[in-house]
């Protein structure tokens, strides 16, 4: 196929003027053969696995960038859940995994290491037990672990006893690193429907299904959807707006498609799959929340955001599909609190709220993401806000997710400043009115009549 000069220029603009990158390239690494009674040998094993197997990630990704002049802006690994690696241990701590996955991280030099992670959907093991109770420790001594819980699914319905669980983990992460604003709590996510190939963080993991490496790459571009809908004009109906989001997904995904196969070949491990959700950064233009006032919300929040959202949403995965055979992951449109400007621009100008954001998580592809809540947040309205979007992730059949990050000491109209592509949460109300009784029930939501698919 001949390239043109204006489809040359067109790229050029979308790198240099409207932020397009390819988010991340996520190597995946099975590490069931670090398996082993000592947890001390188990990391050893598992520090060897990574800077073996990952060795050659970073050179190969910053040399993709030069040659494709795409930036690559995270190089990730995600892991074999670790609760499964460590059910032959014997330890009742298995923070010395952690430290063994943050070592390796930072020996390969890669940003972020997924992974440390239990499914706890129908139950809970023994192991998972230990992992989870290790969370506060694990996060808060190390820089690159992510880790994630999975309760839910529609197939299992939703594990309660786990949702208060992580509800108090997720408090004693944010005491352990309150004076780093909570750092801890922006690597922990609770998951319904947990995909086994999802590249980006804090959620991915290697699945059981997936073979034993392969490199999954998860590409981004709001700000080029957010330029093309910019420049179209203001009597365009509904319809051709949707066209325009199909069409630039289109051409941002085979971009994501060239660099995933390169970086396989050039890796020598198999391509697993591209996903092509607009993950915003805090960068002038690069927002979510711009696409959706330049579909013409009057602010994000306001009516008319959840039914933008979903158009927003299905383009995006029609434009994908047309354009890569290996779409997976989440793909869609990632709604971040912390990370995307315009949703912080909207949050103090109080068009935003959580409510708003969980009606919005109903049609988006993750869930409550990097918000930042008050410290005297209450422990049953933190149950509630978990279970509440568990049951839609449930209900609908699809992934779903929360993220909240408590702020002890720090009240409602703050900051918490991350850096980088975590950003700036500022601090956002939440509904007090959560019952002293819900929370403790225990027990398992029933799994809903739509899991029946047999």
């Amino acid at each position: 196929m001949q390239i043109t000069p204006q489809e040359v220029a067109e790229t050029l603009a979308m790198v240099s003027q409207q932020n397009l990158d390819i988010r991340t390239i996520t190597l995946g690494l099975s590490i069931r053969g670090c398996a082993h009674e000592d947890i001390d040998i188990c990391a050893r094993k598992v520090y060897d696995r990574l800077t073996t197997a990952a060795e050659k990630l970073v050179p190969t990704a910053d040399q993709l960038a030069r040659d494709y002049g795409i930036p690559i802006a995270n190089k990730r690994i995600s892991v074999t859940p670790v609760a499964e690696v460590c059910a032959a241990s014997q330890a009742d701590n298995l923070t010395p995994v952690a430290v063994a996955l943050d070592r390796a991280g930072a020996e390969v030099g890669v940003d972020f290491v997924g992974g440390y992670s239990a499914l706890v959907q129908k139950g809970i093991s023994t192991t998972d037990a230990k992992l989870i109770a290790s969370l506060p420790e694990a996060l808060s001594t190390t820089e690159r672990v992510c880790s994630s819980v999975n309760v839910a699914s529609t197939r299992a319905g939703i594990n309660m006893d786990a949702v208060l669980i992580m509800a108090q983990t997720i408090l004693a992460c944010a005491q352990r690193t309150a004076e780093r604003d909570s750092i801890a709590c922006a690597k922990l996510v609770v998951f319904a429907n947990a995909v086994e190939d999802n590249p980006f963080m804090a959620g991915a993991f290697h699945g059981s299904g997936e073979a034993e490496a392969v490199v999954n790459v998860g590409v981004s571009g709001p700000g080029v959807v957010r330029a093309v809908l910019a420049d179209m004009p203001k009597d365009a109906d509904i319809t051709s707006i949707a066209e325009a989001v199909k069409a630039t997904a289109f051409k941002i995904t085979r971009a994501g498609e060239l660099i995933a196969r390169e970086a396989s070949r050039r890796l020598g491990v198999q391509m697993g799959i591209l996903d092509l959700s607009l993950a915003p950064t805090p960068a002038e233009g690069d927002s979510v929340a711009q696409i959706l006032e330049a579909i013409g919300v009057g602010t994000c929040g306001g009516p008319g955001t959840t039914a933008a959202l979903a158009l927003l949403n299905d383009a995006v995965k029609k434009g994908g599909v047309m354009a890569s055979s290996s779409v997976g992951g989440l793909s869609g449109a990632f709604i971040p609190v912390s990370e995307d400007r315009g949703m912080i621009a909207a949050v103090e100008k109080g068009a935003l709220t959580i409510e708003k954001l969980e009606a919005m998580t109903s049609v988006c592809s993750v869930g409550l993401d990097m918000i930042a809540v008050p410290g005297d947040v209450s422990l049953e309205t933190i149950v509630g806000i978990i279970a509440d979007e568990m049951a839609i992730g449930v209900i609908n059949n699809k992934t779903t997710a929360v993220r909240l990050i408590p702020a002890p000491g720090r009240k409602a109209g703050e900051r918490l400043e991350f850096g980088g592509l975590l950003g700036s949460a500022p601090i956002m109300e939440v509904n007090r009115h959560a019952g002293k009784v819900f929370a403790h029930r225990g027990g398992r939501f029933p799994a809903p009549l739509n899991s029946l698919k047999n």
